[in-house]
């Protein structure tokens, strides 16, 4: 099972909420990423929450192809 430390994941507000309410929240309540980058989100690939930005094939492809570098480890 993953775990995550929320605090380093979460600007303050979000860290103590329920994950339904960390999937269902706006992008910008991931620690560094401002209104205007959710905004610039949305524009580009219509991510608006977290689970949003999760669900992005584009960010699913990236991930896949990071695990398949082998000069990381």
């Amino acid at each position: 099972m993953a775990t995550i430390d929320l605090d380093k994941v979460l600007d303050k507000a979000w860290a103590d909420k329920s994950l339904p309410e960390i999937l269902a929240a706006p992008v910008a309540a991931l620690k560094g990423v401002s209104d205007r980058d959710g905004e610039l989100l949305d524009e580009a690939f219509g991510v608006k929450t977290v689970a949003d930005l999760a669900d992005l094939k584009y960010v699913r492809w990236a991930q896949a192809l990071a695990s398949l570098d082998t000069t990381a480890e």
